[in-house]
């Protein structure tokens, strides 16, 4: 699950012109609607080219579709069964350069899919991992390729049921969804782009040559801004942003699925992951989770509620526990799972019958009739990057010609370690601040990588950290989310721009609450420099 999922705000039909009183903004070439993975990408692709660009989104950068994804960068091993080979190997050649890219927040991983011969035969899968290792160049990263493995010495083939002899082992990549969303926005925002969190576009007017937007901030203040082109990278509410934002006419069509996954004690010690095969066809992945945790997922179900709110249900719950206990000697029940997530994706209609055939692929359309808007539908965390170089290619003509293609050596905030060793980096970064416990230490580099120094570089003891809230959750670290990443409350923090959620107690959430809230009303009484002030405040 990997687009980005901003949703418009009620249908508005008023003309954005029609209140003289809203603020107005200055002109942008690009008005980005959609602070998923998709968006944010995008703004950052086009600040780094040059443009003026403005993203709004309507809730928390990352807050739906992109942060409740499996947390894997990966060509997607299954796709090869449905001749998506293209699809696999972009997202394969995308793998190697992400993981140059952040290789603080992605690193990769071993998966094991213990063979059933009644499901699929041992010369299909072979055959698949074969190309599989050869389709994005596996070598360049020194991922280890795939091979056979005899279950009973093997040290995965001890959580597994005794009938399971047989395996094979491959790699791909894990991630940080939502820090992935975060740090793209906080790059396009070093680079010139504003973004403005809590903010929804309501109506969008049409003009020869521009569009009139009208957005409106949670505290209900509108703000209009004219901008040479609409991007709406709105995720599962792209068709409703046509329809009732935008208001043009259209022919797409978009098929909602759901997908959950559930969270539970951990399972093995290992830290390798598992693919499973299902009964049905279907894969559900096993993989180590927040040190303490086993994550399981994920589900394939139409979906047609409000996206902006998808829970599991106990049918898909069932599933993932009969999923998982087919192969582990445990049996995972219900009353063992300790969080789940859900997340709406947005895939093309190609008509398929199973949810879980249907196209990860994406595409782009641009309609010039009129001031341009380019729509953006489908997609996945692990291309999002190539989608936003595309996207900018498209709109290049419309500016007479943009600066070169530039992101797919980059780094991401924090992703500028010597030589991408996060090893090298994390063992330099402890070294020098024997003061920090060692899971402190590592959490800060995994999440931080170099940005990591800025939260403690004024420190040479743990207290000079400020407050404690719990789960090694300090006053610095919380000051640089709300000044640096957009983080607005107690969820933001400890949902998406970390997990401590699963660690911290309801005490220390409502300490957490209490801070943020008095750090973000103290702002109106306190000069802030502007340089640390996230765009939208700036």
């Amino acid at each position: 699950m990997t687009e980005p999922a901003s949703s418009p705000d009620r249908p508005a039909h008023e003309s954005p012109a029609a209140n003289p009183s809203d603020a107005v903004l200055p002109d942008v070439d690009l008005l980005v609607v959609g602070g998923g993975i998709n968006g944010v990408a995008i703004a950052r692709d086009a600040a780094g080219r040059g443009l003026s660009v403005l993203l709004c989104e309507r809730d928390d950068i990352a807050s739906h579709t992109s942060s409740a994804s499996t947390k894997l960068i990966h060509g997607g091993l299954r796709y090869l069964e449905q001749f998506e080979f293209a699809l696999v190997g972009k997202a394969l050649a995308e793998r190697k350069r992400l993981l140059r890219m952040a290789p603080h927040i992605i690193w990769p991983l071993r998966f094991v899919l213990p063979h059933q011969p009644h499901l699929r035969p041992a010369w299909m899968i072979r055959i698949g991992l074969f190309l599989y290792d050869r389709l994005g160049g596996r070598r360049g990263r020194g991922l280890p390729g795939s091979r056979s493995v005899n279950l009973r010495k093997h040290i995965t083939g001890r959580p597994l049921r005794d009938d399971f002899v047989h395996g094979f082992v491959y790699s791909d990549a894990w991630v940080q969804d939502a820090r992935l969303a975060v740090l793209n926005a906080m790059d396009a925002a070093e680079r010139g782009a504003t973004v403005l969190t809590r903010t929804a576009c309501v109506s969008a007017r049409r003009e020869e040559q521009a569009w009139d937007v009208r957005l409106r901030g949670a505290d209900g203040v509108s703000r209009r801004v004219r901008a040479r082109v609409l991007i709406n990278a709105t995720g599962p509410w792209a068709v409703r942003f046509l329809d009732e934002v935008a208001q043009v006419p259209h022919r797409h069509n978009l098929r909602l699925i759901k997908g959950s996954h559930i969270v539970v004690p951990r399972l093995f010690e290992h830290d390798h992951a598992y693919i499973f095969q299902q009964p049905d066809r279907r894969i559900v992945f096993a993989i180590p989770y927040e040190h303490d945790y086993t994550l399981i997922g994920t589900t394939d179900v139409d979906y047609r509620a409000d996206p902006s709110a998808p829970h599991i249900d106990e049918a898909e719950t069932q599933y993932l526990c009969e999923a998982a206990s087919r192969y582990f000697k445990r049996a995972i029940q219900a009353s063992d799972v300790v969080w789940t997530y859900s997340g709406v994706r947005p895939l093309l209609d190609d008509e398929s019958d199973a949810a879980s055939e249907i196209t990860r692929d994406y595409l782009l359309t641009l309609d010039r009739e009129g001031a341009p808007l380019l729509n953006v539908f489908g997609g996945k965390l692990t291309t999002a990057r190539k989608l936003a170089e595309e996207a900018c290619d498209r709109l290049a003509p419309l500016f007479g010609g943009l600066g070169p293609a530039w992101t797919g050596t980059a780094p991401l905030p924090g992703g500028d370690l010597p030589d991408a060793d996060f090893d090298a980096f994390h063992e330099d970064f402890s070294l020098r601040r024997p003061w920090l416990p060692d899971a402190l230490a590592l959490r800060l580099c995994r999440n931080y990588g170099s940005r990591a120094l800025r939260i403690v570089e004024s420190c040479s003891h743990l207290e000079e950290l400020g407050e404690c809230f719990g789960a090694d959750l300090y006053t610095a670290e919380v000051d640089y989310l709300i000044d640096c990443e957009w983080a607005r409350s107690a969820d933001d923090i400890l949902w998406r721009r970390s997990k401590l959620g699963l660690r911290i107690d309801a005490a220390g959430a409502m300490q957490l609450q209490g801070y943020v809230a008095r750090r973000l009303a103290g702002w109106a009484d306190i000069d802030v420099p502007a340089a640390d002030v996230p765009a939208e405040d700036a």
